[in-house]
């Protein structure tokens, strides 16, 4: 059984996940959460081998649900995107949102990792304004014991007014009583009580305009108070998905829609204007979250973990973040350069005396020349010639990318670099991938995934083609490849033919040249689309 008009509007068939249900009374469970927290895991524990993957319709992210049994009753658990905001800016927050809205969930369960509540109870205030029945997983206990990280698990579903239960998913442990609680809230009579979001005046007044025009035009199938904030925040897309779930367009609606542009000009009255009362709602939502994490959490503070404080603080500083990104980068170019000569001279001889040798097989087997020129010549030469001047520099500059990103040092080269790259018309996260672009630009390319706004994604993807991977070092000096009056591809010279004086001068400058088409493709390119939320420090 799955979605239908009658449920959910006659045009939100497009959008609309079918829903595997076996039984008709099968309950319908959003599992929500952040990347990375175990929501999965959480899942997989449940449903098994009762799985159904696919992508949601529309999108090229991957859906996945399955069904539990728990006192005779189904349950059927879909396995959102992991987002870390329900204020849609990239195609998983609008999956994870639209369902929650009108997917005709029953409940929902938000995972969280307990080793970092509180950047976790952002999104948990946000589905708790959505859905009311809705259940807090506190998962990774174990992970935050290690860490001397303790979780007031009482105080936290008393401070917002739903259930919270415990877990050590990977362990098998809290998965019994997450779904007991989940039977409970689903089946009251009535939802818990979210403890609201206290958001500016202004905002608040606004929101209160609205609720009594909406309350009986939603008929309870949205809350008011989430609906008026969407409706002043305007999101085209989204209302066209409300008004074809709902077969009810709120922009139609001269009497709604009036108080709607009343309420906006009042807020530009006030200096709220444009997105500036978003941006409060934001700080609220953050600050909403932080004080309830404080309250919660008790972090016995170690050496280790001062430490990393003040680390912290070193490498996103203004005044020491940039010299201390750029030395970092400039030596795992250096190594993946210069460092990849001797691998590359080691496996270019061992290669080519490979080739000497199939030479010598060809001649005594008295083999045709045109067969040794295209088997051995052409074939094997040119295979031997990329191997030994493309896979050194690739082992050695994305085990180390890789060691960054495990460090949590990357996503603080984004924060450090994001004003110098949105002067560029891009975000820092592009940093990123262009850094990845200098070991393969089809990794860089893949990575632009990472980049939230669709313009920004594509101008990435474009641009990040000018950055000089592994495989172009050569090119600009491929006249030393081989000594004069000897065949082009005989051998590779003292150092694979890469990280020669002048090299890195070169690199250099296609690096920068990449910000040119970056800028003319922003001014060319009428995408639309809507930019990320900027200047977040990172967390780990």
């Amino acid at each position: 059984m799955g979605l239908t008009s009658t449920s959910t509007g006659a045009g939100a068939a497009d959008t609309a996940l079918v829903l595997r249900r076996e039984r008709p009374d099968d309950r319908i469970v959003a599992l929500a959460g952040n990347p990375n927290v175990g929501k999965s895991t959480v899942f997989n524990a449940h449903t098994g081998l009762r799985q159904h993957t696919g992508n949601w319709p529309g999108k090229t992210v991957t859906s996945a649900q399955g069904r539990c049994e728990r006192g005779g009753r189904g349950y059927v658990l879909v396995d959102l995107p992991g987002t870390y905001s329900l204020m849609a800016h990239s195609a998983e927050e609008e999956v994870a949102r639209d369902f929650l809205c009108f997917g005709g969930a029953d409940g929902a369960v938000v995972v969280c990792d307990a080793t970092c509540l509180e950047r976790n109870l952002n999104l948990v205030l946000q589905t708790l304004e959505l859905q009311p029945r809705t259940v807090v997983c506190v998962n990774l206990l174990d992970e935050a014991e290690r860490k001397g990280v303790r979780v007031e698990l009482e105080g936290l579903s008393r401070r917002l007014g739903v259930p919270v239960v415990g877990a050590a998913a990977g362990r098998g442990e809290g998965l019994e009583a997450l779904m007991a609680a989940v039977e409970g809230v689903i089946s009251a009579p009535e939802p818990p009580t979210p403890v609201p979001v206290r958001y500016p005046p202004p905002v608040e007044f606004a929101v209160a305009s609205l609720r009594p025009l909406l309350e009986p035009r939603l008929r309870g199938r949205l809350p008011a108070r989430w609906t008026a904030l969407r409706l002043l925040e305007g999101d085209g897309a989204f209302l066209d998905r409300l008004s074809a779930a709902l077969e009810w367009d709120p922009r139609a609606d001269a009497a709604l829609w009036g108080a709607v542009e009343e309420a906006r000009a009042d807020l530009e009255r006030q200096g709220l204007g444009g997105g500036a009362w978003c941006e409060r709602v934001v700080s609220a939502l953050v600050e909403t979250a932080e004080a309830i994490g404080a309250a919660s959490v008790t972090q016995l503070r170690s050496a280790a973990g001062r430490r990393e404080q003040r680390l912290d603080r070193l490498l996103t500083s203004h005044a020491t973040g940039i010299p201390l990104m750029l030395l970092l980068l400039a030596g795992v170019l250096w190594l993946t350069i210069t460092g990849a000569n001797y691998p590359s001279q080691l496996l270019s001889d061992g290669l080519f005396w490979v080739q000497d040798r199939l030479s010598d097989l060809f001649a005594y087997l008295n083999a045709p020349a045109w067969l040794h020129g295209a088997l051995v010549l052409g074939v094997y030469r040119v295979l031997a010639w990329v191997v030994s001047v493309m896979l050194p520099p690739m082992a050695i500059f994305f085990p180390l990318f890789t060691l960054l990103e495990d460090f949590g040092y990357l996503p603080r080269v984004a924060f450090v670099l994001d004003h110098a790259f949105q002067r560029a018309k891009a975000c820092g996260k592009q940093a990123l991938t262009m850094c990845m672009g200098f070991g393969c630009n089809a990794a860089g390319v893949v990575g632009c995934r990472i980049i939230d706004s669709p313009r920004e994604r594509l101008i990435a993807i474009l641009t990040n083609n000018f950055v000089p991977c592994n495989g172009r070092f050569p090119p600009p000096e491929k006249g030393q490849i081989a000594p004069p009056g000897q065949q082009g591809l005989q051998g590779l010279p003292p150092g694979g033919g890469v990280g020669r004086d002048g090299q890195v001068d070169f690199n250099v400058s296609r690096v920068i040249a990449a910000h040119i088409p970056r800028l003319l493709f922003h001014k060319a390119m009428l995408l639309g689309g809507k930019k990320e939320r900027r200047g977040q420090r990172p967390r780990r």
